[in-house]
């Protein structure tokens, strides 16, 4: 019904039409062992994404198969190298569940934190095919715990085996009668965005546009957080700003151009501007970015989802800000634990944080020291999965 007045919502429904044929012409792979992965969205394969390639590196005989739920996911990973065949999860019906799972005939499952879809677990349950999810994050929010949360219980017990973040999220599944076949690897985050920062990386214009100055750089920002943080800029007015905007459609870059009136899309940028704000207009940057950081700033603190990745910026041993809702990021209830990170409610405590420490160099060296050693010391996630499955044979 919304897909001819909305464009993400065109996508999902043409991306699913006739996926039957499209998927039976793809897949020719009868005899081989196939592997589906499926991820909600981008977040989620990027999640995943060092499982893929440990599986395809040791095990390059195995077909492997990613749907996702969501555009935003499927159009910027369709082509994905690590892969032989990306696609739409189609809707969850019994027939639906019945017909893809016939066609892929996968030897295992692999489903990445949250997604839960009953008619494929059950299809899968039914035909005792090996189904895990991996860095789950058990919440007391979730829907596990609410009015319906014997079927959503229900499907949790489907899996062969889950492979939670946390004590806490053991202990919860624990709580209602989910205590077998459970293990705690940690989050495979830590090991995505660990090996970003050892990916090569360089961008004329951002290193122009920093000059070795002070550079606040902001990821995935809605209205809420521009607001915040053009009151930081006119507080500390040396301060140049990177923003790379959640969203980048026109009236959103306009919006951002419209309160940072000294402001260049990276697009149109050239050395001679004289511009103390960098918008980024294209995507798939971010996770690359914030190694020009002097701080951090993730968005979303306002949002009902919460806080975006902010483990990206961690990574490369930044201090991060972001703003309120942040009870569904246990990394950053970690990283406030350490002060290594900042939640505010009002944008004054956001400036005087930021002046403070730009003015303190020694004490946010060491914070940013902090936060390093923080995704340094939790990586190791998806090797202890790959031993589990290669230790199980599922792989």
């Amino acid at each position: 019904m919304a897909s001819p007045f909305h464009a993400e919502a065109r996508k999902w429904v043409k991306g699913r039409a006739n996926w039957k044929k499209e998927l039976e012409g793809k897949l020719n792979w009868k005899r081989d062992k196939i592997i589906w992965i499926h991820s909600a969205s981008l977040g989620e394969f990027e999640q995943g994404r060092t499982l893929i390639e440990a599986i395809r590196k040791t095990h390059p005989e195995i077909k492997i198969l990613v749907s996702f739920f969501s555009p935003s996911g499927y159009e910027v990973r369709k082509n994905f190298h690590a892969v032989d065949h990306v696609c739409y999860l189609p809707m969850d019906s019994k027939s639906n569940a019945t017909a893809f799972i016939d066609i892929v005939q996968p030897t295992l499952a692999i489903f990445i934190k949250y997604e839960l879809w009953f008619h494929y677990l059950d299809v899968l349950n039914k035909r005792n095919i090996p189904t895990i999810m991996i860095s789950a994050i058990i919440l007391p929010s979730q829907a596990y715990f609410g009015m319906a949360g014997s079927f959503f219980q229900s499907m949790l017990k489907m899996f062969t085996h889950v492979f939670v973040q946390d004590e806490a999220s053991k202990q919860l599944l624990s709580s209602i009668g989910i205590e077998q076949h459970v293990s705690i690897t940690g989050d495979t985050r830590f090991d995505r965005v660990a090996a970003i920062t050892h990916e090569s990386f360089s961008n004329n214009a951002i290193e122009d546009f920093c000059r070795n100055e002070k550079v606040l750089i902001a990821g995935s920002t809605w209205r809420e957080d521009e607001s915040a943080l053009q009151y930081v800029q006119s507080r500390i007015p040396a301060l140049k700003l990177i923003i790379a905007p959640h969203e980048i459609h026109p009236a959103h870059l306009a919006s951002i151009q419209s309160i940072f009136k000294n402001s260049v899309l990276l697009s149109q940028y050239h050395p001679e501007h004289s511009a103390k704000v960098l918008i980024i207009d294209s995507i798939g940057m971010l996770s690359k970015i914030y190694r020009y950081a002097t701080i951090a700033y993730v968005g979303g603190g306002f949002n009902k989802a919460g806080i975006h990745n902010i483990l990206e910026a961690a990574a490369y041993g930044k201090f991060v800000c972001w703003g309120p809702n942040y009870q569904r990021s246990a990394e950053a209830s970690k990283m406030l634990e350490l002060s290594c990170g900042f939640s505010y409610h009002q944008k004054e405590a956001l400036s005087d944080k930021i002046a403070h420490l730009l003015e303190h160099s020694t004490e946010l060296e060491e914070k940013n020291q902090c936060a390093k050693e923080f995704v340094s010391t939790n990586q190791g996630a998806t090797s202890r999965i790959m031993v589990f499955l290669q230790d199980s044979n599922m792989i």
